[in-house]
């Protein structure tokens, strides 16, 4: 009797000391780097809206129970308290491994190696391990009831489940903050682009008219009509778009490609020339349009456009249809005035061929709609930043003829791009737990599903030269972006691409 209970306690004193050395070097780990492991607690999925507490909680309790168990009379119980610690953090890795599209680290030292595969048996393995130490010394009682005795590995499995259920929870109710109360955290999956290739463009006046039939297309606003297109392999080709009318009076030419067709838009005049780039021929469009600053092709023959209402002077969104049956739909209920009507609304134009719907994004405010062909709302949307109303002042020149900004003001989103169901966002906005010199060096491009109307996930393009991205398109397989005169290329990664890659349907 006596060999099997100095037995069951060098189980016991062994797994405490494994504990021991466990919980300390993991937490003395995480205390030597605490703003790192709170940075990556704060991205975490599961995580997320709790990583302030979390990260100060989980370091002080794997310090006090690894003190404990140094004590022969707390060390049982300090060891059913890293039991359900364990089965925590092992709950928390399945969770990770079974809804996560992607998997930061919040561990440290060798730990950090670990794939999260071998991360969860390793858990496994030392909560079994605590499991069984309890289990045979749960008593040192000679009285104690053998019914007793057979309940506790049904007590221990309870722990287990009730440890998993609260880390479930948690995880509900991140999800539930992340998407709906706006804490503005963001989320960094490891590497999911990859810089492949820098282009020199020589000059920083180009600008991305499309992308289609495996190529972007690059314009060029000191050469109107002419357009650079680059394939995935970077073979490039110049291309010279003529029109039906040579002698024509622009005033601002845009250019947009969507193969099969080619747009060429001034809204000062206005004027819309619709070709195909099978000859790169454009046709001006009858009637003339509504004046317009901003346009997306919707097909070969529609475009939709934000212009400037009669009534009321404030912008408004419009869908155009040239030829025989022309119509314009205004839509006037779409754009939202906080100040002006004006600068308050301005922002970004995108049409969803995949969708088939209209996307406009405000500049200054963390907002969003989504509407259909016809001008009818869908739903609007909340960007993950905090700043709900535009922060602009706006001045009134000429007896309150002209209007223009009185301040600088706070430009929430810079740039943007739609791919399929997907909107890409170059936000201005730092937000939680993000370092302020990688915010200094990189731009931040946060990812939103508009079909489950979710935030997915944040990644960083890093700048050269100490200036960043001014614009950016994006791809099923690719991102490219133009900082200065140098185009940058990123391959999307397998472990992102279903996620962001669209649905059958895109030309691409």
């Amino acid at each position: 009797m006596n060999f099997i209970l100095k037995s069951k306690r060098l189980i016991l004193e062994i797994t405490a000391i494994l504990y021991v050395f466990l919980l300390s070097y993991a937490a003395m780990n995480k205390a030597l780097d605490f703003e790192k492991f709170k940075v990556e607690l704060g991205q975490s999925p599961l995580l997320s809206a709790f990583a302030g507490w979390i990260s100060w909680g989980v370091l002080i309790v794997e310090f006090v129970i690894a003190i404990l168990l140094l004590f022969p009379k707390t060390r049982l119980k300090a060891l059913y308290a890293g039991f359900s610690l364990m089965a925590m953090f092992t709950a928390y890795i399945f969770i990770m491994l079974s809804f996560s599209s992607f998997l930061p680290c919040s561990c440290g030292g060798i730990l950090e190696k670990m794939s999260w595969k071998q991360h969860l048996l390793f858990n496994i393995a030392f909560l079994l391990l605590a499991g069984f130490a309890l289990w045979l010394n749960h008593t040192g009682d000679k009285g104690t009831k053998k019914s007793k005795t057979l309940w506790y590995p049904a007590r221990l499995f309870l722990t287990v489940l009730g440890s998993s259920a609260l880390v479930f929870l948690l995880f509900l109710c991140s999800e539930e903050i992340m998407q709906h109360q706006n804490p503005f955290i963001r989320r960094y999956p490891h590497h999911p682009v990859t810089l492949t290739d820098t282009i020199d463009l020589k000059y920083n006046s180009y600008y991305f008219a499309g992308a289609g039939d495996g190529k972007i297309y690059l314009g060029n606003a000191t050469v109107p009509l002419y357009l650079v297109s680059i394939d995935t392999t970077l073979r490039q080709e110049n291309i010279r778009a003529t029109l039906d009318q040579e002698r024509f009076s622009f005033t601002q030419i845009k250019m947009a490609v969507d193969p099969p067709y080619f747009y060429i838009t001034d809204g000062r005049i206005p004027a819309i020339f619709i070709g195909r780039t099978e000859n790169w021929k454009a046709k001006l469009k009858e009637p003339r349009a509504p004046y317009f600053d901003l346009a997306a092709p919707i097909d070969s023959s529609t475009i939709v456009f934000r212009g400037i209402s009669k009534s009321t002077g404030d912008n408004t969104l419009g869908i155009f249809k040239t030829g025989a049956a022309s119509k314009t739909i205004m839509a006037p209920q779409l754009l939202q005035k906080q100040i002006d009507g004006v600068f308050d609304t301005d922002g970004m134009l995108h049409y969803s061929q995949e969708m088939k719907k209209m996307v406009y994004l405000y500049a200054y405010r963390n907002q969003y709609l989504v509407a259909d062909a016809k001008g009818i709302l869908e739903y609007r949307g909340n960007t993950i930043d905090t700043i709900s109303r535009a922060q602009v002042k706006v001045a009134y020149l000429k007896e309150k003829s002209e209007r223009t900004m009185a301040i600088p003001t706070l430009n929430v989103n810079k740039s943007s791009s739609l791919c399929g169901h997907l909107l890409f966002v170059n936000s201005n906005v730092p937000g939680r737990y993000e370092q302020k010199q990688v915010w200094k060096q990189a731009s931040v491009i946060d990812v939103y599903d508009l079909q489950k109307k979710s935030y997915l996930f944040s990644f960083h393009i890093y700048g050269i030269d100490q200036k960043k991205i001014r614009s950016f398109i994006v791809t099923p397989t690719h991102i490219y972006a133009l900082i200065d005169t140098k185009l940058l290329v990123y391959k999307i990664n397998e472990k992102l691409k279903k996620e962001i890659q669209p649905v059958s349907g895109i030309k691409f």
